[in-house]
């Protein structure tokens, strides 16, 4: 049985999207050091990534299955992110969002966003953590 999406959004807008954020990532003064210590600026290696990730989105909003990773280790391990990034990341994403998209569906999305990112920031806190350190749950 297939899930019906969360919101209704086709693939080509979601590929759209993911193209028009990394185009800002990549000229960003904070986010592009990062995602250039991972992925050579190669249009061929960035052709990659933006695929695998536009099939993350159509996993976690149209159910489509297409993809396989596990973002929060992805994140975890690359010491040059922070726990204040994701915060910058986001604002990057919602401004694609509303540009990208009619402001019903772009809040859709966004709060989905939110909600994975708070997840994946807490990951990085984890992983920052000093050995048998209290958690920090924010």
């Amino acid at each position: 049985m297939t899930l019906p999406p969360r919101f209704p959004i086709s693939a080509a807008q979601i590929d759209t999207v993911v193209a028009r954020f990394y185009a800002k990532v990549r000229e960003h003064d904070v986010l592009s050091p990062m995602f250039f210590a991972s992925i050579p600026n190669e249009a061929t290696r960035w052709e990659h990534h933006e695929a695998k990730i536009a099939r993350f989105w159509r996993n976690a909003i149209l159910h489509e299955r297409s993809y396989s990773g596990n973002p929060q280790h992805m994140h975890s391990m690359r010491p040059m992110i922070k726990p204040e990034h994701f915060a910058i990341w986001l604002g990057v994403f919602d401004e694609v969002l509303a540009e990208a998209l009619p402001a019903e569906l772009a809040a859709s999305w966004s709060a989905l966003a939110h909600r994975i990112g708070a997840g994946l920031r807490m990951g990085v806190v984890a992983n920052q953590q000093p050995e048998g350190a209290v958690p920090k749950l924010r």
